[in-house]
């Protein structure tokens, strides 16, 4: 009889050894885990003893990270395409960008004009709300009603008054205004005539010198040239224009209907050199009214409100609601040199006071 080994038995034999090479492989994976993880805390609390300790390599190391982080910084947000252009640029490539309503739209977010910002409505109805809540709701129904239905007011207009931004509704609507319709300033601005002549004569020497002199701003026109010297712009002061003619921006302050930390506010020089025309375009609001005082018109020089020619008069005030469709022009001879107005605007005479600081509030710069 011959006897033959079972596997089974041999199977049975192999079982504790391999049972014991793995309990010894978990032991050994158990001690290099636990030798990592007292690595790590050590090396952790090295670190911070580093820092208690004020250790000077570890101090510096942080310090130029941080200075290499703000360098990355600065180069990419310098490096950043702008999301305007400045309107020189844009004037000099006008037909690749358009021209609309006679102006070049320069899509600055500082710009009322050029700038239609996706849910306009709703953050004007916000900035009332807030104001409501600071003061009164009184006297408020008309803004309120303008704001509520802005779009079917500016969609509805007629095409001879189209405001681009902000239509008030119950407003007397008219291409020219009386001068009585603000006789005070009217008649102060008139007063000043010479003192504002005198300022911008000093001014216009400067254009001896170079084409473009620092703080005049050269605007798009389909012919000529057209200059403007700006006092304030869009409710902001310009500082360095102001110290240039201090007693014209001293003026300022006397006048009582002057539109002035408002975005639809603007006092400036306006030069338009002979052969000139500016371009048929709208106002960004009816709630203004443009005065224009002469300071040097020659021969052949017409201002079209709504379809209505109207010359300016040396020293005389011409008033007009620019958010009717308008356009000005120079087509007198070089010889008589340049037609210059000095304009500011001033607030629409049936706009009611409480109309008027509310809409300051909802039109503050920069808000």
């Amino acid at each position: 009889m011959v006897w033959v080994p079972l596997r089974t038995a041999r199977t049975d034999r192999r079982a504790p050894l391999r049972a014991n090479r793995c309990a010894n492989m978990s032991v050994e994976w158990l001690v290099d885990w636990s030798w990592s993880l007292d690595g790590l805390r050590d090396f952790i609390a090295t670190g911070i003893q580093s820092f208690r300790d004020c250790d000077a390599t570890a101090l510096a190391a942080v310090a130029c990270l941080l200075v290499l982080f703000v360098w990355y910084c600065y180069h990419v947000g310098r490096e950043q395409p702008r999301a305007y252009a400045t309107v020189n640029a844009l004037m000099q490539s006008a037909e690749a960008n358009g021209v609309q309503n006679g102006y070049v739209y320069c899509h600055s977010p500082e710009c009322v004009r050029c700038t239609h910002h996706d849910g306009l409505n709703q953050k004007l109805y916000h900035n009332l709300q807030e104001y409501a809540k600071r003061y009164s709701w009184s006297g408020m129904g008309r803004i309120h009603k303008g704001i509520r239905e802005q779009g079917r007011y500016l969609n509805s207009r007629p095409s001879i008054q189209k405001p681009e931004v902000f239509f008030l509704p119950d407003l007397p609507t008219m291409p020219y205004f009386a001068r009585d319709a603000q006789k005070h300033d009217v008649e102060l601005l008139e007063r000043n005539f010479q003192t504002i002549l005198c300022e911008f004569e000093t001014l216009y020497k400067a254009f001896s010198n170079c084409s473009l002199p620092q703080g005049w701003k050269m605007n798009s026109t389909p012919s000529g040239e057209w200059f403007t010297f700006y006092l304030v712009n869009q409710g902001m002061c310009v500082p360095r224009n102001c110290r240039r003619c201090p007693r014209t921006y001293r003026l300022l302050g006397s006048l009582r209907t002057c539109i002035g930390n408002n975005v639809f506010g603007n006092a400036c020089i306006s030069v338009l050199s002979p052969g000139t025309v500016i371009a048929e375009h709208y106002g960004p609001t009816n709630i203004r009214i443009r005065c224009h005082l002469g300071l040097k018109t020659p021969s052949n020089c017409e201002l079209v409100v709504g379809g209505e020619p109207q010359c300016w008069a040396e020293g005389r005030c011409l008033l007009f609601d620019d958010s009717f469709l308008h356009t000005a022009f120079h087509e007198g001879p070089p010889e008589e040199g340049p037609r210059v107005v000095f304009m500011v605007d001033l607030w629409h005479p049936n706009v009611a006071a409480a109309e008027r600081q509310a809409l300051d509030f909802i039109f503050a710069p920069g808000r």
